[in-house]
């Protein structure tokens, strides 16, 4: 404190920090990108543990014996629903009253903002059925829920005839003392989320569904399945939900737990852990699997029906059946079992999953990286923006230079409001317009252009973007004239801090969206002044805007994904990306798509504009 307080040591530190700002910067850029990617050796990280005591232990017993049968019950329901080309509500219905279940239904509608071309659908109806099995020990206040997806085709029957073998398996036991809802969704996520907003009675989407008939305790947790083979090689588990959220960490190291016990080979995303982390490639592969979250995590979008029970505080994760053609095999009465021992834990809780982790990256399921140790990888990256907000302040604040001729230059020194006001506000309406005009306009297009509807949306989102570019230019001037060198150095200080309060924030709430913003943002903040070379520095700041780091992780994620694409087929992807990111905002509420375009992308145009500055 002392240094703080004694103006001499106070001057003499601003100076030193001023005098070395830009190799400070250079040396926290470097350190926090080697920091991040040290946090997939294992020796840096940390090994999971069970934190909640009621499910520390794994020693039940396990009996469900009816996996053949499950198969037999998903085959007739694939037939059911090749029938009746959706959904087999009546038979879906009959089955469960069969097996002792409460069964309710629930129908649904949809009109998306834009038709949806990847799964070919604009106006959605649909119908949810749900059976509730009593809690027998317990007053009913509290529920787990199975859920199923009903998706097209042969996908998933076998997840829905094992729910179906589950319920009925449960309903012979008395040991429950929670409620369990099994639930077979139509439509996926837009299902998911008409039963989760009836239940909750909550409608934030503007969707039409009909009130729940029957309901059950406040939900604990939740499990989605998706199976669609009678043979299954290993188990994933799926973690990441809307706008980035995670389940709590002891949900994950149950199934893990489970999979131990039982010996399923487990897997998260999709690839198996190695045990040689001392080598490259087993190093290579960790900080891989942790890119896969990262990337995932930082799209806002979620990744399984699990996904929307995050936003209601509930406790979920998806468990996917993977066919890999690997020697080891597992039926569907193993996969039973370890659903069962998974249930009988949670059946155990006496209050919310809250001990372990609810911010954390896993480069494996045998170890985790903390949000104590990932945070000051993205801390090293906004302290730049501190550093060059410090160097700003002190160049603002010294007195104007001297002339030749004795006489202070009171026009370089002073700034006008108007100058630094003018591009705020035409920035942030160009980012309005391009979170407003893309949907609102689409018919507009198609009228007079051959396009469809969703070519619209993402053509006119592209042309907004694009033409924002020559909005901003000198817009300082359009009240005020000619600009001065203070009022660059003013509006990049006010920039400056903006990005550092909004990557911050962000962070905080979608760690893996923050940190890649910043990986590309937090240069263009630092570099960019009026005096750099034109054409070099705007083709450096077009690559390392919003949309071009979305085109390149477009091309990493697949690479990540060991599925590499050529750049056509990466710009459809590109396209594709866009207009499922603005039908996530519109159909589930996810951020990313309003962050980007009201606060991301004008914050970027402010630091155009200062290099376009006159």
């Amino acid at each position: 404190m002392g240094l703080l307080s004694d103006p001499n040591r106070r001057r003499a530190l601003i100076s030193m920090l001023t005098r070395l700002n830009t190799p400070i910067c250079v040396l926290c850029y470097f350190a926090g990108v080697c920091w991040f990617m040290g946090l997939a050796f294992e020796p840096f990280t940390l090994r999971t543990y069970m934190s909640e005591n009621a499910m520390g232990s794994t020693m039940v017993e396990e009996r469900f014996p009816s996996g053949e049968r499950a198969l037999a019950t998903g085959r007739e329901f694939a037939a059911h629903k090749k029938k009746v080309g959706g959904i087999p509500v009546d038979w879906l219905v009959k089955t469960m009253q069969a097996r002792g279940l409460e069964v309710f239904t629930q129908s649904f509608s949809r009109t998306l903002p834009f038709p949806d071309e990847n799964k070919e659908r604009y106006i959605v109806k649909g119908t949810n059925v749900y059976g509730i099995l009593r809690a027998p020990r317990a007053p009913r206040t509290e529920a787990l829920v199975l859920s199923a997806p009903c998706s097209p085709g042969d996908q998933n029957n076998q997840a829905v005839g094992l729910l179906l073998g589950l319920a009925h398996y449960f309903r012979s036991q008395i040991f429950w003392a929670k409620d369990i809802i099994f639930l077979v969704n139509e439509h996926d996520l837009i299902g998911m989320q008409a039963w989760l907003e009836s239940y909750h009675h909550t409608n934030t989407t503007g969707m039409d569904w009909s009130p729940l008939q029957g309901r059950g305790g406040s939900i604990q947790a939740a499990l989605s399945l998706e199976l669609s083979s009678d043979v299954i090689t290993s188990l994933d588990i799926v973690l990441e939900g809307l706008n980035g959220q995670l389940p709590n960490l002891d949900l994950a190291n149950l199934f893990y737990a489970f999979c131990q016990k039982i010996g399923v080979l487990c897997t998260i995303q999709g690839r198996l852990q190695r045990n040689d982390w001392d080598s490259v490639s087993g190093y290579s592969h960790a900080v891989q699997t942790m890119m896969l979250m990262v990337m995932k995590q930082a799209s806002g979008r979620p990744w399984g029906d699990h996904g929307l029970f995050l936003r209601y505080h509930i406790e979920a994760a998806s468990i996917k059946g993977i066919n890999s053609f690997r020697q080891y095999k597992t039926d569907l009465t193993t996969v039973g079992r370890l659903l069962e021992g998974m249930f009988r834990k949670l059946n155990n809780l006496l209050e919310r999953l809250h001990q372990s982790y609810f911010f954390y990256l896993m480069p494996s399921l045998s170890h985790f990286v903390s949000i104590g140790y990932y945070m000051p990888a993205f801390g090293l990256l906004a302290v730049i923006l501190l550093l060059r907000a410090l160097d700003l302040w002190v160049l603002i604040a010294n007195p104007p230079a001297v002339t030749a001729d004795g006489v202070a230059d009171l026009e370089q020194s002073s700034t006008g409001v108007l100058s630094v006001l003018t591009p705020l506000v035409i920035s942030h309406l160009t980012g309005a317009a391009l979170y407003i005009l893309p949907t609102h306009f689409q018919e507009i297009a198609v009228e007079h252009f051959p396009v469809s509807e969703t070519e619209a949306v993402v053509l006119t989102a592209i042309a907004v973007y694009t033409a924002g570019l020559a909005l901003p230019h000198n817009t300082h001037r359009l009240l005020t004239g000619e600009g001065t060198e203070q009022g660059w150095r003013v509006l990049k200080l006010v920039a400056v801090l903006y990005l550092a309060v909004l990557l911050g924030c962000t962070a905080l709430i979608n760690f893996s969206l923050g940190f890649i913003l910043a990986l590309t943002l937090v240069p263009v903040a630092a570099l960019v002044t009026p005096h750099v070379p034109k054409a070099l520095s705007a083709v450096v700041l077009v690559i390392l805007s919003p949309a071009c780091t979305l085109l390149f992780s477009v091309f990493f994620f697949q690479e990540l994904q060991e599925m590499p694409v050529s750049f056509q087929e990466g710009w459809l992807l590109y396209l594709s990306v866009i207009s499922q990111g603005i039908l996530d905002h519109y159909l589930y509420g996810s951020l990313v798509y309003p962050l980007v375009a009201l606060m991301i992308y004008p914050c970027w145009l402010l630091f155009w504009n200062i290099l376009f500055w006159k």
